[in-house]
This record gives C-alpha cells, sequence and structure tokens, in this order.
C-alpha cells in the first residue's frame, strides 16, 4: 500500500555496512529531523509477546529460543537464514510487515498539523534493507550514504573488531553499493572526513528546506 503523509517530507536513507548510514542519520536529526531506525523496531516486533515473534517461532521452531517461551536468539536464527536465501526470503517475509506496519504507525503519529509557517517536517527512515522492504513507495526522497570499499573494510576491522575475513564476508553478502546509489535522489559520499560527509549532508538538507518554502 503506497501511504503519504502530507505533512511529512519523508527521507529514505540507507547505506550498506560500514558506509557511515548512523553518521548521517545523527547529522540529520541534529538538523531537526524526526528519525525512526527500522533496525531498532525489527528488534522490538521480534520481541516476545510482539507481532512477529509467533509467526518466527512457528516457522523456524523452539531451537531459535533462548529458553522455552523466551527471547528469540539472534545469533542462532541468524545461523539459519544467513547463506540460505529462502530461509531469509521467510523471516523476511515475516518482518518486514511488522515493522513496516509500526514505522508507518510512527509516521501517522508524527503526521500532525504543520507549524506557524506551514511548513513540512522532515522525517528519516533509516533501514539497510530500505529498498528490498518497500520503503521507496512513500518516500519523497531516498537518500544512499555510500563510502569506497577499502574505507569500508578498514572501518569493520578498526572500528568494529572484526576480522579481515568476517569483514569481507559481511560486505560480500549485502547487494553491491552501486545499486543503491542507482536509485538514489541523493547520495553522501562518506569515503573522506567527517568535514566533507558534513558540508555535503548540509547541502542536501538546505536543498530540501528550500523546497518545503
Amino acid at each position: 500500500m503506497d501511504h503519504r503523509f502530507p505533512h511529512l517530507y519523508l527521507i529514505g536513507l540507507t547505506g550498506n555496512i560500514g558506509c557511515g548510514k548512523s553518521t548521517v542519520v545523527a547529522m540529520l536529526a541534529a538538523r531537526g529531523a524526526q528519525v525512526i531506525d527500522a533496525d531498532a523496531v525489527t528488534r522490538e516486533v521480534m520481541a516476545v509477546g510482539q507481532p512477529a515473534y509467533q509467526q518466527i517461532v512457528e516457522t523456524f521452531g523452539d531451537d531459535i529460543l533462548m529458553a522455552p517461551g523466551g527471547p528469540i536468539n539472534r545469533p542462532a536464527l541468524g545461523r539459519i537464514v544467513f547463506g540460505n536465501s529462502e530461509q531469509l526470503r521467510r523471516l523476511e517475509q515475516i518482518v518486514h510487515p511488522a515493522t513496516r506496519d509500526r514505522i508507518v504507525s510512527w509516521l501517522q503519529d508524527q503526521n500532525a498539523p504543520a507549524g506557524e509557517r506551514g511548513r513540512r517536517e522532515v522525517a528519516v527512515v533509516d533501514a539497510i534493507r530500505l529498498l528490498e522492504a518497500g520503503y521507496p513507495a512513500f518516500c519523497d526522497a531516498v537518500w544512499v550514504v555510500r563510502c569506497d570499499e577499502h574505507e569500508q573494510l578498514r572501518r569493520l576491522v578498526e572500528q568494529r573488531g572484526m576480522s579481515e575475513v568476517d569483514a569481507r564476508q559481511r560486505i560480500a553478502a549485502q547487494p553491491p553499493q552501486a545499486e543503491k546509489v542507482a536509485v538514489a535522489d541523493v547520495v553522501i559520499d562518506n569515503s573522506g572526513p567527517p568535514e566533507q560527509t558534513e558540508q555535503q549532508v548540509e547541502a542536501a538538507w538546505q536543498a530540501v528546506i528550500s523546497k518545503l518554502g
């Protein structure tokens, strides 16, 4: 379903692992954007008693639970679905609709009457699987954060403590950055120092504000 939020200018923001998506999200929040993290929402809907929990247990079995009737053991579930495209598809068919429903509800809550100037507020859906989950259908613009692969690898090893082998596997497991860039309305290149990223975000932000009047 194509949801529209007339009092919001909605940015869908994505980028591959290690590209600095969270850095750009923080810069947008500092400029007044309302932000929702789709990955955090996904964790919420998978919690005990939440919409996706029972379906996941019925689909993948009690062995993925930390205790009978207890929380889902995410690493155990990950071992089943990562590297198995069919199992991953089954999980996404459960999780994506529940996550999207909660995000749509949040966006509707933000959809209050515009302020004194009549300008739409800016909201950001931050999702690593933004395209796969269908969010662009109701976004005003898609922003993609990219960086050079050698920098992506360096960050995963030095900042997240991954081994180079693990880091390369995580990078390879995601769709190529070029696929996201190809559908982007705005591309933020986060390969360089933070100041360069900040300049790009500021320019893109001012372009949005000028559209909103």
